[in-house]
């Protein structure tokens, strides 16, 4: 007589406490073994801004646009764990399959410039806007670093999505559509790309949210081209003019090279803009022995220094400028969501409702096809 033996179910999640105090060797050979365990199934989504310790295990690494084309391109896995923070990994929920599963390592990484726009404050403006403007003849854009019900907005008005590498080519199809723009949540980036295509500060105002008619007078909204939302990144804030004069005293012949998120004084002090995937690509195509400083996430850019020795990389502020949201992604909440989530205890699931993940969609995709 062979007698059953019964197996245990597990149900629970494994707590986050069980690994905040295992040492780095051991988080790590835990990630490895998962990786190793799940294989093809599995999808690490890395951002730039992460820490060295986390990022090398992302299977694939960018900025916010790169991100999002990999998410929607990908054919095989099952789960994505993006190191990120929330926006993002609801942008990959939305343009991934529909079986695939989304998960953050941590739900506390947020977006500071995402929190400065919500859906109610944005419809309030929307309605606001109606009694003075045609808002058929206005479209709505929205940053990448959005919220997914923002995004939703922007699909159902007919508007689309841009991040920093592509923000001129989606203005140039939003007025080649429409007389006006509503940008947000960041008002530095929408304010540098439409100087740069030689719309003037004239015709562009600030609305803030929590003023009547956004601070501003029925004329000046009625002469405007861009609305620009009273919203920042709490990281390119920090950046100064005086710290790019200071650079360029110390190192004559210094180039200073920002992200377009920075203030227009900063903008307009350096020598060269343009989204990560660009400070990226300039630095790595720069010639031995220049001299840099670079205006843009603390980890970035001593990651930067560290791949390009043979180049002087500078980071533009005397202060550090780390996003802390992503800092928030670690080895700890990392090695916590993949064990979880092989042995079926998955934990930290991002998922979009579906209607609005639809029109969420529609403006992510008008993004992608955009050049």
């Amino acid at each position: 007589m062979v007698s059953a033996v019964a197996t245990r179910v597990e149900t629970d999640p494994l707590p986050f406490d069980d690994f905040r105090n295992l040492s780095n060797d051991e988080l790590e050979r835990r990630i490895l073994a998962v990786k190793a365990r799940l294989g093809d199934s599995l999808l690490i989504l890395g951002h730039h801004y992460q820490q060295d310790e986390v990022i090398q295990f992302a299977d694939l690494r960018g900025d916010s646009y790169k991100l999002s084309q990999l998410a929607a391109q990908s054919e095989t896995c099952r789960s994505i764990v993006f190191c990120g923070v929330h926006f993002m990994a609801e942008t990959a929920d939305i343009l991934s399959r529909p079986e695939v599963d989304v998960y953050l390592p941590d739900m506390a990484a947020g977006c500071s410039m995402a929190d400065m726009a919500d859906l109610d404050a944005v419809e309030a403006a929307w309605s606001d806007l109606g009694e003075l403007i045609d808002t058929s003849d206005l479209m709505p854009v929205t940053y990448i670093n959005s919220t997914a019900d923002l995004k939703s907005f922007c699909g159902r008005h007919g508007g689309v999505v841009c991040t920093s590498s592509n923000a001129r080519a989606v203005l140039d199809w939003s007025f080649a559509q429409r007389k006006r723009v509503l940008f947000f949540p960041d008002q530095h980036l929408g304010r540098n790309t439409a100087r740069a295509m030689g719309i003037p500060l004239s015709k562009m105002h600030v609305w803030d949210p929590r003023l009547p008619l956004g601070g501003n007078t029925p004329e000046a909204i009625q002469d405007s081209t861009v609305l620009l939302w009273k919203g920042h990144c709490s990281v390119h804030q920090m950046f100064k003019p005086a710290h790019v004069a200071q650079f360029r005293e110390r190192f004559p012949g210094i180039k200073v090279l920002v992200h377009p998120e920075c203030m227009m004084s900063v903008v307009e002090a350096a020598d060269l803009v343009g989204s990560t995937e660009f400070i990226l690509k300039t630095i790595a195509d720069a010639p031995a022995g220049s001299t840099w400083a670079v205006g843009t996430e603390l980890h970035l850019v001593h990651r930067l220094a560290k791949e390009h020795p043979d180049k002087s990389i500078h980071f533009l502020s005397p202060m550090v400028c780390m996003c802390a949201t992503m800092y928030r992604i670690d080895l700890p909440h990392l090695a916590w969501t993949l064990e979880n989530l092989a042995r079926g205890t998955p934990v930290n699931r991002i998922k979009v409702p579906d209607d609005t993940a639809h029109w969420g969609r529609v403006a992510l995709q008008r993004m992608l096809e955009i050049h």
